[in-house]
């Protein structure tokens, strides 16, 4: 039974927890969301001031959504609460309380893409070919572990653990002259600022009394350690996660903070929400049958009112040509009798498998989005957002030396060097007038910031810096890559509210802190293509689910330090996308990094009951049949 709000008991029960640590053991699709903002606007509708209540998620699409609803719940007149990530929390904190944080106001913010270029850069320094990205992968762990350089060097044990030591050294010796902050370093510093200013920890509580932290089950030790500490002494905090859904533990996520919260919390209040409003009762008894294999999760049975719907329909294939003409054949079908694109998604469990996917698509003429390339990420918008970070932070060299040469200004590698060196005197008259012509460019770009909304400063620096020009007269790709920088404007729009700097500092703080999540939008008629990760906290009507081979599905890699049991939850979760149908599909062989291998289905496929599950098979014209297993 629900109540005037579309409240079943259990969602009415949290949403009416006033004071006290709450603990919300949420399902997939068993409405989380509506419970938080709900829960949220009854707080305001008590009387709590909007400033004192502070909700945190893991992506800005999930704070947007968020803060969206609480909006539509409540006046705007009662104010609007702070709903953001974790990471952004940081560089407002921080940039306000720069001072006590001993961090630059107007610090830089690097990206994965940053980090990764500079640690290129030092581990070449060191000798050394070991894979930056697998570098950053360490320092990220740690950092999240709350683990600084020096205590990281100390207990280096092997010749490859005091190589990243050294390189970590460096790393952060670059990042200081810069007058930069790393992805991470925006909540380690923040932590740092919480436990080194008591003042200032003092303030924030005060400030924060009504905490809310979504997708807790994800959290690190640098996050559960921010949230216990703006939390205590009135522990007025609500916690919201499932076990079932953790698939991050090789980032740093540690389920045992949920696990353990009741005991953090003592007096906690437990709610649980079983009900699933999203998906059919078949795609759920699957999903259920799957996840209850593990072990470490706390009990739920989760149950759903929708209809039974459609089996699942798995696939045989014999290799990735096989299976992505199956996904391209059946996408179409679905679109053919009224399905959207855009409620079409096909998952995978590494970024290898969507060549064949798209090869596939692009023969069929279908709408598709690979999710994981970045809009900010793109060369010319990163150019851009480069030429705007150097205007703010001189210090910036990674930037100064990315954008010197874009357009070309007859400034040369040792020319720059000597620049960055502070060997300029010894310049020639002419190297001399090109330096100080592109520091006239990043003076104009830094007065436009300063003065005009973020879109119109946007706008200048594409003209003042001639990548406007340039990409005008690009014969290959320039009208798209034209069409990305002019994009950049539209986005700035919506940061034109802003007081100048802050619109440009809101502008490249979304880029640096941009999931993939926040790339998705279902109002773009095209199908989704994206790892099972990337998948987390979305839905659609149609979910595929392709390459579920042992050792890819569920994943054998050792690099990444997952156990079979988050392989599971990966399933789960990606099960758990659909509303209305699911297609299954396996390989006996695949082209893997340059050989092929023969597989074996997945060892998930036999959790799934054989009633649940009807065969697709290729018949002589090409096309796909469906016939029942039982």
């Amino acid at each position: 039974m629900k109540d005037k709000n579309g409240l079943n008991q259990r969602q009415k029960e949290a949403v009416e927890h006033f004071e006290g640590p709450l603990l919300i053991i949420a399902g997939a699709g068993a409405g989380k969301t509506k419970t938080i903002t709900h829960r949220i606007g009854r707080l305001l509708q008590r009387g709590v001031p909007a400033r004192e209540i502070l909700a945190l998620t893991f992506t800005n699409k999930a704070a947007q959504e968020m803060r969206e609803r609480v909006l539509s719940l409540v006046p705007k007149a009662r104010g609007v609460p702070l709903v953001t990530t974790f990471h952004s929390l940081g560089v407002r904190l921080l940039r306000e309380f720069h001072r006590e944080a001993k961090v630059p106001e107007r610090f830089s913010i690097w990206d994965r893409d940053d980090s990764t270029r500079t640690l290129k850069k030092v581990l070449e320094s060191l000798g050394s070919d070991m894979p930056s990205r697998a570098v950053l992968a360490v320092l990220s762990r740690e950092k999240g572990n709350a683990i600084r350089a020096n205590e990281y060097a100390a207990e280096a044990k092997n010749f490859r653990e005091r190589l990243i030591a050294r390189a970590w050294e460096e790393y952060e010796k670059r990042l200081s002259e810069e007058g930069a902050l790393d992805f991470d370093d925006l909540l380690v510093r923040l932590l740092s600022l919480l436990r080194d200013s008591p003042e200032t920890l003092a303030r924030l509580r005060e400030r924060f009394v009504h905490i809310t932290i979504d997708e807790y089950q994800d959290t690190n030790r640098v996050q559960y350690e921010i949230a216990s500490l703006l939390a205590s002494p009135r522990n007025n905090i609500c916690v919201v996660g499932d076990i079932d859904q953790n698939i991050y533990s090789w980032r740093g996520a540690d389920i045992g903070y949920l696990l353990s919260f009741e005991k953090t919390f003592p007096g906690t209040r437990v709610v649980t929400l079983e009900q699933n409003y999203r998906s059919t009762r078949t795609i759920l008894t699957a999903a259920g049958l799957v996840i209850e294999k593990n072990l470490k999760r706390l009990p739920k049975t989760l149950f759903t009112e929708n209809e039974t719907g459609e089996a699942l329909l798995l696939f045989p294939a014999r290799n990735e040509t096989d299976e992505a003409w199956f996904v391209a054949q059946y996408a179409s079908e679905l679109i053919e009798t009224g399905t959207s694109p855009a409620k079409i998604a096909v998952l995978y469990r590494e970024n290898f498998q969507s060549r064949a996917l798209e090869e596939a698509f692009l023969h069929r003429g279908l709408p598709y989005r690979v999710i994981g390339t970045r809009f900010f990420e793109r060369k010319e918008v990163k150019d851009v957002l480069s030429y705007l970070r150097a205007a703010l932070n001189p210090q910036s060299r990674s930037d100064i030396a990315r954008i010197i040469a874009v357009p070309p200004r007859g400034i040369g590698p040792s020319t720059l060097a000597k620049l960055f060196s502070g060997a300029e005197h010894a310049f020639p008259a002419g190297a001399r007038a090109k330096v100080e012509n592109f520091r006239k460019v990043l003076r104009d770009i830094g007065a436009a910031a300063t003065t005009l909304p973020t879109s119109e400063a946007v706008r200048f620096t594409l003209e003042a810096s001639g990548l406007e020009k340039l990409l005008k007269d690009e014969a290959e790709r320039g009208n798209e890559r034209l069409e990305n920088v002019h994009e950049l404007v539209n986005l700035a729009v919506k940061f034109d509210f802003e007081t100048p700097p802050l619109g440009i500092d809101r502008l490249l703080e979304e880029a640096a802190l941009q999931s993939e999540q926040d790339e998705v939008d279902q109002s773009i008629e095209a199908v989704s293509l994206m790892t099972a990760h990337a998948s987390k906290g979305l839905e659609f009507d149609v979910v595929f689910i392709t390459g579920l081979e042992q050792e890819l599905f569920p994943s054998t890699r050792e690099d990444e330090r997952r156990d079979e049991e988050e392989e599971r939850r990966l399933f789960y979760v990606a099960l758990t996308r659909a509303r209305k149908r699911v297609f299954l599909s396996f390989a006996s062989a695949r082209m893997k990094y340059g050989s092929r291998e023969t597989a074996l289905p997945s060892e998930f496929l036999q959790d799934i009951d054989p009633r649940l599950l009807e065969y697709a098979t290729l018949d002589r014209a090409g096309t796909y049949e469906e016939e029942t297993i039982h």
